[in-house]
């Protein structure tokens, strides 16, 4: 039995999309020990990953923390790691290649770097959607791979009765109408009209609700739904799945919870302005698909109505 570890360090819509990855490799080791290591926000979460045997924290200190390198390297070291998947692919876990394995290729060290198509330059090969570029990379690394393409974040869910009963949840749809306040170009500002749209439709058939983040529970005073909290805190990454996956549809711009509920198998649509595609960030699945466009000031909201009455006739 050999020690494995995978790197991912966050952020939280590249954890749901990089579970499938992560179930592959342990099914591919099946005899070795998984171990993943991660940031703060993500381990506890990942301590309930059913294909993970430890979790291993990193502080992400500065570099030049010559102390705390030290330290990490040598947790990593004691550990005499057979192979690395690195899920992250940042120049940070580039960094630490150098310094645990730095003549490796593939065979040891799997990267999209060290796994790159010869016949393509990274720059080009990145344009490509996030799951196809976990595929590649594992495959390269001679992997099977069955459910890096179709990620299952499920697992990540928790039971929230106590928080449905407080609320009275049955069916209800959930919005994500927050962003973080250096990309507003992700935010669509009409969620009270469409608020005001699926009400005088369905009437009280379906609570609209908001689950905030932490620098978001003011602005939800702004929206016209139910703020879920658990005791006056916001749901945990767990809760919110659970919150998620019990909904009739979710209706989010392209943040977190949206990666969440692509990967939670949820009814629902994502929406996107200029910044990206949804295509790079391999957002559509069975039932959750995206509407882009060039400026989400100018989309509107009839047409996201129509999606969603499309869906909950």
């Amino acid at each position: 039995m050999s020690n494995i570890l995978i790197i991912k360090h966050g952020s939280l819509g590249d954890i749901a999309q990089a579970c499938g990855a992560i179930q592959d490799i342990s099914e591919n080791h099946k005899e070795d020990q998984i171990h993943l290591l991660t940031t703060k926000p993500y381990f506890e979460l990942f301590k309930k990953n059913p294909f993970i045997h430890n979790v291993i924290l990193d502080k992400r200190l500065s570099r030049f923390n010559l102390i705390y390198l030290y330290q990490l390297t040598r947790t990593l070291k004691n550990f005499n790691f057979k192979k690395v998947y690195d899920l992250q692919n940042s120049s940070r876990t580039t960094f630490y290649k150098n310094i645990l394995f730095p003549k490796s290729k593939f065979d040891i060290w799997s990267s999209s770097e060290t796994t790159l198509p010869t016949s393509i330059p990274k720059k080009e090969f990145d344009k490509n959607p996030v799951l196809d570029r976990f595929d590649h990379q594992l495959k390269t690394s001679g992997l099977n791979t069955f459910n890096t393409l179709k990620p299952d974040f499920s697992w990540a869910c928790t039971n929230i009765d106590n928080v449905k009963n407080k609320y009275d949840l049955k069916e209800y749809i959930v919005l994500f109408p927050f962003c973080s306040v250096h990309l507003h170009i992700k935010k669509w500002p009409y969620y009270n009209q469409l608020i005001e749209l699926i009400k005088n439709k369905y009437n009280d058939k379906y609570k609209i609700v908001v689950a905030p983040g932490p620098s978001e529970i003011n602005e939800t005073k702004s929206i016209n739904g139910i703020s879920i909290l658990d005791d006056e805190k916001i749901l945990n990454i767990s809760q919110l799945s659970s919150l998620i996956k019990g909904s009739s549809f979710v209706v989010a711009n392209d943040t977190g919870p949206a990666h969440m509920a692509a990967h939670l198998n949820v009814k629902g649509i994502t929406l996107f302005g200029k910044h990206t595609t949804a295509r790079k960030v391999s957002i559509e699945r069975e039932n959750f698909k995206a509407i882009q466009v060039d400026d989400l000031n100018k989309l509107s909201v009839e047409k996201v109505f129509e999606r969603i009455s499309n869906v909950l006739i």
